[in-house]
C-alpha cells in the first residue's frame, strides 16, 4: 500500500488470469446486479431490495476503509484478458490484529463457474503472508458450498461449525443459523488437501436401478423408519422426517473427503429406493481401505435393491484409479449378529467374518447382540 489516496494506494494482484484492481464507480450497477442475485442473498445479508444507492454506499465505504492505515481492503474481481476490467466481483480482507485476516468473497453471476474466486483467493492470500500475516480466516453459513468448495479448493482446513452465528437472511427474526469455519496458514499449501469427489451415475444392468447423485427433492420417496435401533445409527437411517438434515451432513461429509454416497434410483421411475456408501471414520478416501455401507427404504425390501447397487460399488471401488473407480485395496463392513437380510447381502458379495464383538449391543429387552466385522479384498 502507498502513501497515495484510494484508488492510487490499492495494489493490483494478478496471476495471468484474474486480475484483482480497485473498484470504479462504474462498477455499481454490476454490484447491483450480483446483490440482487438469489444466491448472493441466500448467503448474505445485503440490503433487500438492493439499490444504485446501496451500492454507490458501498463504493464510499470502500474507498474509506482502503484510505484508513487500519481498514479493511477490497478488490474488485476481474478478468485479467478483459480490457476494459468489467467487474466480477468482490473479495475483501479484514485485519483482526496479531497477522491474522478474515477474508470475504462473491462474485456476479457472469464471473461463476470459471474457477475466478479460486484465483481471486489465491492472490489475496499471498498478499496478506507477504505483508506479515499468519493466517486467513473463512467462514460460510452452514450449507454454502459454493463458498466452501473455493476455500477447499485453495487448501483451507475447516474447523467444524459454530452454531447460531450468522442472522438469518431471509429473516430477520428467525434464530442465528450455524456457520462453518476455516482457516489457511502463511505455510499451508493452497491446494486442496482432502478429496472431494463428484458422484458419477453408476449404471446397473439388471434389476432395474441406477446409482446416482442424492437430490433434495428425493425427499417424496422415503417412508418412516422401520429398522431397529442397533441396527444403524440413527443419525445415519434414510426417513423423510429427518432428510433434509440427513442430507446436508451427507454432503459436508463428502466435501472433505469421508464418504462417497450414491441414491439408489429406479430406473424408470427415477424415485430413491436407498442407499449405498463408502466411508472412513479417520482419514480420507484417499486410502486404500474404506466401510461399505447400504439401506433401503421399507416400501422397497425385498427386489435385490441392497445387494445389486452394492455389488455395483463394490466393483467401482474396488477398480484402480486409473480405471476410473475408487482403487480401494479392502473394503469392511459392521453388522449385528442378528441383522439376517444385511448379513445375507454382504454373504452374496464374498464379504468373510473376520471378526466377531461379543455382547456389542443390548437391547432394551436385556438381550445381548453380538457386532459381526466383515471383509473383501481386491482380487490380484
Amino acid at each position: 500500500m502507498t502513501g497515495s489516496p484510494f484508488p492510487g494506494c490499492v495494489p493490483e494482484l494478478t496471476d495471468g488470469v484474474v486480475l484483482l484492481r480497485a473498484h470504479r464507480l462504474d462498477d455499481a450497477q454490476r454490484i447491483v446486479e450480483q446483490s440482487n442475485d438469489p444466491e448472493s442473498m441466500r448467503w448474505t445479508t445485503v440490503p433487500r431490495p438492493y439499490g444504485l444507492d446501496d451500492a454507490r454506499e458501498f463504493l464510499a465505504t470502500i474507498e474509506s476503509a482502503w484510505n484508513s492505515p487500519d481498514g479493511l481492503r477490497y478488490w474488485a474481481v476481474t478478468d485479467a484478458s478483459d480490457p476494459q476490467g468489467r467487474y466480477l466481483g468482490t473479495i475483501d480482507l479484514r485485519p483482526r490484529g496479531g497477522g491474522v485476516g478474515e477474508v470475504g468473497f462473491g462474485l456476479h453471476p457472469q464471473g461463476r463457474g470459471s474457477g475466478f474466486m479460486a484465483g481471486a483467493l489465491r492472490l489475496l492470500a499471498r498478499w496478506w503472508f507477504g505483508q506479515g500475516g499468519v493466517r486467513v480466516h473463512w467462514l460460510a453459513i452452514r450449507g454454502n458450498f459454493p463458498s466452501w468448495r473455493v476455500a477447499w479448493s485453495c487448501g483451507f482446513t475447516q474447523h467444524g461449525t459454530t452454531p447460531q452465528v450468522h442472522p438469518d437472511p431471509d429473516d430477520a427474526g428467525a434464530p442465528p443459523l450455524d456457520v462453518w469455519r476455516a482457516s489457511l496458514g502463511a505455510d499451508d499449501v493452497l491446494e486442496p488437501h482432502s478429496p472431494w469427489d463428484d458422484v458419477p451415475v453408476l449404471e446397473v444392468a439388471e434389476h432395474g436401478i441406477r446409482l446416482r447423485p442424492w437430490r433434495d427433492g428425493d425427499l417424496a420417496s422415503l417412508d418412516p423408519r422401520d429398522q431397529p435401533d442397533h441396527h444403524m445409527p440413527a443419525r445415519g437411517v434414510l426417513d423423510a422426517d429427518t432428510f433434509p438434515e440427513w442430507l446436508l451432513i451427507r454432503r459436508e461429509q463428502m466435501s472433505v473427503g469421508r464418504v462417497l454416497s450414491w441414491c439408489v434410483a429406479d430406473a424408470t421411475t427415477d424415485a430413491a429406493l436407498g442407499e449405498v456408501l463408502v466411508f472412513v471414520t479417520e482419514g480420507t478416501l484417499d486410502d486404500d481401505t474404506a466401510e461399505l455401507g447400504y439401506q433401503v427404504v421399507p416400501s422397497a425390501r425385498r427386489r435385490g435393491v441392497a445387494t445389486t447397487g452394492a455389488r455395483r460399488l463394490v466393483a467401482h471401488a474396488l477398480t484402480p484409479r486409473s480405471e476410473g473407480g475408487l482403487g480401494m485395496r479392502r473394503l469392511v463392513a459392521q453388522t449385528a449378529d442378528d441383522n439376517v437380510a444385511s448379513n445375507a447381502v454382504l454373504d452374496r458379495l464374498g464379504f468373510t467374518i473376520w471378526g466377531q464383538e461379543t455382547a456389542a449391543d443390548v437391547l432394551p429387552d436385556g438381550r445381548a447382540v453380538d457386532a459381526l466385522h466383515w471383509e473383501l479384498l481386491r482380487e490380484g
